[in-house]
């Protein structure tokens, strides 16, 4: 019997107001078209329809969910940083950064986007499936237990590892690749043991007071859970090769010593070439094997069990593309969508060298 996922979605998210994108302040009179902000829900629309419409749809259970409770909040995030967001007037905007902007009757969305990522971990956690996927938004990774940060206001992965931690949850393990550095997640698990936190970044560094966090790789957790954070700052410009032979080097070989009873992907696609807001060289191809490899680790490690969160990923169309190859990954079918415009190619002979540097300065981080 051919392998399902359980995709948790809701219209909801799409009316998520951000407004006009930050590339273009209002204030520059000269330019007559003003982008809209990249976190936008059109990104969101086209993930939404590769799925449905596109030829993984045979393989895809869809389910709503109701929206994340003040207790499952509370479990990751500050009381009164969620008091703060609860009480914003249902038809203001608030820019908590230039990019990170809460729009009107914004609360109740993030509330249903972090309640669908409960919802798909509850479904792997429970046995009901192996796989599942949160097709939400605004994205997570950036949000910290008290501070909003990179168009993120809850951490939903946080969330939904809280939520079955209360449950019985033991371990659990955290793999993003998104392109920006998964700060959120990090704050939140950063001296935590049974929680493992890795972050596939482009080498960014800290972007100011809501993103303090370097991303580097001497950020290797504190106390008991010294070592259980990796950073790893990708190099401008890596692709396919360099990304795999990190996840082969780096990547599985801590997983498999973490053991985890589930993993999460924290799924951005923002690595790919053509994104806004990255500077690295992914395609359709890099994203499916990453997927394939995904798998094959869940396989192993932890009983199949795998939770994929939507995260980056403002190309609005290839990014969509980048999605269904993933998810072609995760359920080990052959790609199911030619890459209609990937051309880029990568230099990845110093790969090797990277990998060599980031280990050696991560024994001396965590000796």
């Amino acid at each position: 019997m051919a392998d399902r996922l359980a995709v948790f979605f809701d219209p909801s998210i799409f009316d998520h107001d951000t407004g006009q994108g930050f590339f273009e302040a209002p204030a520059s009179p000269c330019l007559p078209v003003i982008e809209t902000h990249p976190e936008n829900a059109e990104r969101v629309r086209n993930m939404h329809g590769v799925l449905r419409d596109g030829p993984i749809a045979e393989a895809l259970d869809w389910f709503g969910a109701e929206a994340a409770t003040r207790s499952d909040l509370e479990r990751f995030h500050a009381p009164a940083y969620i008091d703060e967001l609860e009480a914003i007037p249902a038809e203001e905007t608030r820019a908590y950064s230039s990019t990170t902007i809460f729009g009107p009757g914004s609360f109740a969305i993030l509330c249903r986007a972090a309640g669908l990522t409960v919802a798909a971990a509850s479904h792997v956690f429970d046995g009901r499936g192996m796989l599942a996927y949160a097709l939400v938004r605004p994205p997570g990774h950036h949000a910290q237990p008290q501070m909003a940060d990179g168009y993120c206001f809850f951490n939903n992965i946080g969330v939904a590892i809280e939520s079955l931690r209360a449950r019985g949850l033991k371990t659990a393990a955290v793999i993003d690749w998104d392109v920006h550095h998964g700060n959120g997640t990090q704050e939140g698990y950063y001296d935590d043991p049974d929680v493992l936190t890795i972050s596939l970044h482009m080498n960014h560094g800290a972007w100011g007071p809501t993103h303090p966090q370097s991303g580097d790789v001497d950020e290797a957790g504190s106390g008991a859970g010294l070592g259980k954070n990796l950073n790893i700052p990708m190099p401008w410009g890596s692709g396919d090769e360099a990304y795999l032979r990190v996840f082969d080097a780096v990547v599985a070989p801590a997983v498999r010593e973490h053991r985890p009873e589930i993993l999460f992907i924290a799924a951005g696609q923002d690595a790919n070439q053509f994104d806004p807001n990255g500077r690295q060289l992914l395609d359709m191809n890099g994203f499916y094997r990453l997927g394939l490899r995904a798998r094959a680790l869940a396989d192993e490690c932890c009983g199949g069990r795998m939770v994929l969160v939507q995260e980056g990923g403002y190309q609005v169309s290839y990014a969509a593309y980048c999605l269904h190859a993933t998810l072609d990954g995760v359920l080990k079918r052959a790609p199911g969508l030619p890459d209609p415009i990937a051309y880029m190619r990568e230099d990845s002979s110093g790969i090797d060298d990277f990998v060599k540097q980031w280990q050696q300065r991560y024994a001396e981080a965590t000796s």
